[in-house]
């Protein structure tokens, strides 16, 4: 978490907030390679499916104030932590082919229809991408949102990698560790309600006190793709339907990095059926809490194209030379 706190809690939730965090939605679990993992769901059971992938030292939270809306269109909607996140387990060794392998654990047991579409923002974008290389004749479709995409550079490898989240503090109770709560990347948002709701799920209670759920060693993580350098490779894979999301405003998506992801899945299977590039406007790397809404809607807008979701696609097939 950064050290300087950019929300502000005494920010009244609007009406669509309160409503969605009051809808009925289920929690349940399954056993993936050892570990438990936790979802949530939402909405009716056989409809066409979609899961949410949550980022870096996240959980399944983030998504619950959207998770009804997109369940509203038809979906029957289920958000993960992925093992060493929120209430699931947590393992000796992460990487993102087994956190693939989560995704497509949850999507077959939440009783939903059809092939599933996974929906992923920051690391869980990158997981996205493994689940779209590794899985993609198992997904009707794959949607990144605000996920770094590098060019091989050995100079950006050795600034991104290091010391975040490596000794999670504990705090006295959840009021103290609430206020101790920040985003990473930092950036301000002005949805503080949105942002108290992810931080006061971000934390359990621990003998002494309070400390954040997600361990310490996902970033640690030894196994499988696990450099930003790697995700290229997986994205140009991709063997299923593909869209990528960002933020207009995004510190950590660059126009080379977009140039980039648009130049790699040019030349991929998914290429076939398009891509669409999609740019919320007055968001951030984190689309979620500062646009959630047109986060919505940019979804929406994606399923119209790919309708019916779900349901055998246009054929994704390799390119011909």
């Amino acid at each position: 978490m950064a050290r300087d706190r950019t929300w502000d809690a005494t920010v009244p939730a609007p009406t669509w907030f309160l409503r969605s965090l009051a809808t009925p939605h289920e929690q349940r679990d399954v056993e993936v390679a050892g570990a438990t993992i936790r979802y949530l769901a939402w909405g009716p059971v056989g409809l066409p499916t979609l899961v949410l992938v949550h980022g870096g030292a996240a959980h399944a939270q983030w998504w619950a104030p959207l998770a009804p809306m997109l369940a509203d269109g038809g979906f029957r909607v289920l958000a993960l932590d992925l093992s060493g996140h929120g209430d699931s387990g947590r393992r000796d060794a992460y990487s993102v082919d087994l956190w693939a392998q989560e995704v497509l654990a949850v999507a077959a047991d939440g009783a939903g229809s059809r092939r599933p579409v996974v929906i992923g923002h920051s690391m869980g974008g990158v997981v996205t991408i493994a689940a779209a290389a590794l899985h993609g004749a198992d997904l009707d479709g794959a949607i990144v949102i605000d996920a770094p995409v590098l060019r091989p550079d050995p100079e950006t490898l050795e600034a991104v990698s290091g010391g975040m989240f490596r000794a999670p503090k504990v705090y006295r109770d959840l009021e103290e560790g609430m206020r101790h709560f920040h985003l990473v990347p930092p950036q301000p948002c002005e949805n503080g309600w949105l942002v108290a709701h992810i931080a006061r799920h971000s934390l359990r209670a621990v003998e002494s006190g309070v400390t954040w759920k997600f361990d310490p060693g996902v970033f640690l993580r030894r196994g499988g793709p696990d450099r930003p350098s790697d995700y290229g490779p997986l994205l140009a894979r991709a063997a299923c339907r593909v869209a990528i999301i960002n933020g207009a405003d995004s510190g950590i998506v660059s126009q080379d990095m977009r140039d980039y992801m648009a130049e790699l899945l040019a030349d991929s299977p998914a290429a076939v059926a398009g891509v669409p590039f999609v740019e919320v406007p007055e968001a951030q790397h984190h689309v979620l809490l500062d646009q959630p809404i047109a986060l919505v809607t940019a979804l929406r807008a994606v399923f119209g194209t790919w309708r019916p979701v779900g349901a055998p696609p246009v054929a994704v097939l390799p390119l011909q030379d």
